[in-house]
């Protein structure tokens, strides 16, 4: 098996991630990813998929992520590592789905409209 490549995205992020078989290393950005994502939460999102597939310590994971906000670029880097294990074992793909890791979740900012303040906040109206 050589190098698989797949992406993610969540809001305005987007990762690339580069997966092959090592000691279980993950590089986000030429960063560790401990170093990368500092709170608990988004170190247990990133390692999600490899604990639900029971394969942690087996691949090493190389990053490139851009856009959005950190919790949004680890949700992304999420879904693209999730990706990445169902093309190496496709018998993953339904455990991976009932965490709800497989799923692109498709909800956006709002934009703002003219003539408002933001995106439905509006001017107070006035009958009279």
């Amino acid at each position: 098996m050589d190098v698989i490549n797949t992406s993610g995205r969540r809001k305005n992020a987007v990762a690339r991630i580069y997966l092959k078989p090592g000691k279980g290393a993950v590089t986000v950005n030429k960063r560790p990813a401990a170093e990368y994502f500092t709170t608990g939460t988004l170190q247990y999102k990133l390692n999600q998929p490899f604990s639900i597939t029971e394969t942690e310590g087996q691949y090493d994971v190389n990053v490139n992520v851009f856009g959005g906000g950190i919790t949004g670029q680890a949700e992304a880097i999420r879904l693209a590592m999730s990706k990445a294990l169902i093309e190496i074992n496709p018998e993953w793909k339904s455990a991976l789905k009932a965490q709800g890791l497989t799923t692109r979740d498709p909800r956006m900012v709002e934009r703002k409209k003219f003539g408002q303040k933001k995106a439905r906040k509006k001017e107070q109206f006035s009958k009279r």
